[in-house]
């Protein structure tokens, strides 16, 4: 289980499935060397941070690891917040070494990261003091300089080994009058232009692609007069939110598009549960400015051979020294908190806090990818409390917790927190299970986008359901901020053993929604 390849549903030869890359995995950069592409995402508070997936075709991505996976790398302190940490890296290949930049907001600002093996291991952190604002990007021009752009957009040279900085940053361009936050700079040198891709609007409904050129990487930059470029404002596609994208090149020598976009489902005004995500889109060029295709749920295949679509890994055995690399915890994971040595073939877990509700709780967990799953584990909670949980944030998660003589569901939503259903708890380890279901056909206008059912596995396994929960209320349209579901287990008190995980993809089907009180 050294890597994870991720993909939506298998694709036939003539289409492809968005997005490449489910779940959250916003805030794609991409880079390509050779014949290899490279891709980086944004982690906010989670550990280890910044996700590296690996591809040939631009379609399929495989879980290299994890950029940012010691504490000398990735600072989250234990009041960092929800939604803050690491923002929007920029990954870029130069001079035989990789490049990453980024900004961690709870601590240290602007980073830099350089390795030869993007595999890792990833440099200690080059602090980059005399660089501004957020979203950093990093280009090379002809002479050698190195420039670093940052949301705003503003511009400053600076020398990538040292941190040091020459001038003052200096503001090359605000973006389409009118749109908000322009953002998420990418400077590249393509035939006779320098290009400035940006997106504007907002990460939310308004998000969009924004695009100018110059002659030179400081400017002066002309905007493109189609600008957005790429948007969905407006619409009622099924992909919206686009933007934050970074451009790159097919094996053939085409131009193409990774962005990130959300799925919403429901009725209105339609709510999204897995984070934004990562999509691939066409580009062509009309007068030296580039024009973006079509960002749909099923794409027309690339004019290239597509890798064989591997099957998501279903189940961990924790029967390796380390964690794989797909599971992530809240602001940290020390050893003395979470093991798979103390027990071999079982994950053991050490409660910090006292439920989900803290920040420093112990939770390893992995991103939702699907509409619709199902997640099981294996629990021994004979030493303490803890269980199987989906979480968004602190203040909203469901959780299916064994310990104390029983096993209860309870649901967190904002500032109410409740215990929905509890039953004894048996003797022995027990099965806990969650399935999530997405809602297809609104049966009307306040429709969630799915159903959550909690519950455990008898002995002779039949499920045993202990709740059905409305899925809106972990939603972003809901809770707020940048991220998405993720789904794994968790110790509230004691020391909890957990002997494996699995997660499965599920058809999609439409289930009714809870009544009150249900």
């Amino acid at each position: 289980m050294k890597g994870f390849t991720v993909s939506s549903v298998p694709e036939t030869g003539s289409t492809f499935t968005n997005p490449v890359i489910p779940g959250f995995h916003p805030d794609p950069s991409v880079c390509r060397v050779g014949d290899d592409y490279y891709l980086a995402c944004s982690s906010f508070e989670y550990f280890p941070g910044v996700p590296l997936f690996h591809s040939r075709d631009l379609v399929h991505w495989t879980r290299m690891g994890n950029a940012l996976d010691r504490p000398s790398q990735l600072s989250l302190p234990r009041d960092t917040a929800s939604s803050k940490g690491i923002y929007a890296p920029t990954l870029r290949h130069h001079d035989g070494r990789f490049w990453l930049i980024t900004t961690n907001v709870s601590d240290g600002g602007n980073l830099l990261f350089h390795t030869t093996d993007p595999a890792g291991p990833w440099s200690e952190p080059i602090r980059l003091p005399g660089v501004e604002g957020i979203d950093p990007d990093i280009a090379w021009d002809e002479d050698g300089n190195c420039w670093c752009t940052t949301a705003g957009v503003a511009q400053i040279r600076i020398d990538p080994y040292t941190g040091e900085s020459f001038g003052a940053p200096r503001r090359i361009w605000s973006g389409t009058p009118g749109a908000k936050a322009p953002e998420a700079p990418h400077l590249y040198r393509i035939g006779a232009y320098w290009y400035l891709l940006i997106a504007e609007g907002g990460t939310e409904r308004c998000h969009g692609v924004s695009i100018a050129r110059g002659r030179t990487s400081d400017g002066p930059f002309e905007p493109c007069p189609a600008n957005p470029v790429l948007t969905h404002r407006g619409t009622d596609l099924p992909v919206q939110n686009t933007g934050h994208a970074d451009l790159v090149q097919g094996p053939d020598g085409s131009w193409w598009m990774m962005l990130l976009g959300v799925r919403p489902l429901g009725g209105s005004p339609g709510w999204h549960v897995l984070g934004r995500e990562t999509f691939l889109a066409p580009v062509t060029w009309v007068d030296d400015w580039p024009v973006v295709g079509e960002v749909a749920p099923v794409m027309p295949a690339p004019p290239w051979p597509l890798q064989p679509a591997a099957t998501v890994p279903v189940r961990d055995d924790f029967g390796l020294a380390e964690l794989a690399p797909v599971w992530i915890s809240p602001r940290d994971r020390p050893a003395d908190a979470c093991t798979t040595g103390e027990r071999p073939g079982w994950l053991t877990l050490r409660g910090r806090g006292t439920s989900l509700d803290a920040p420093d709780v112990t939770f390893v967990g992995r991103r939702q990818e699907h509409l619709s799953c199902r997640a099981r584990t294996l629990m021994d909670p004979a030493e303490g409390v803890g269980g199987l949980a989906v979480r968004l944030d602190e203040s909203h998660h469901y959780d299916i917790e064994a310990g104390s003589g029983e096993v209860r569901v309870i649901a967190r939503i904002g500032p109410l927190r409740t215990v929905v259903a509890s039953r004894p708890l048996p003797a022995g380890p027990q099965v806990l299970r969650m399935e999530v279901s997405a809602t297809r056909a609104p049966v009307d206008a306040r429709s969630g986008p799915d159903v959550l059912v909690l519950g455990v596995e008898e002995p002779d396994g039949t499920f045993a359901e202990l709740a059905r929960l409305e899925g809106r209320y972990l939603s972003t349209e809901v809770a707020g901020g940048f991220t998405g579901r993720v789904i794994g287990m968790y110790a509230s008190t004691g020391t909890v053993h957990f002997d494996w995980f699995d997660y499965e993809p599920l058809p999609d089907t439409i289930r009714r929604a809870p009544s009150t009180g249900e």
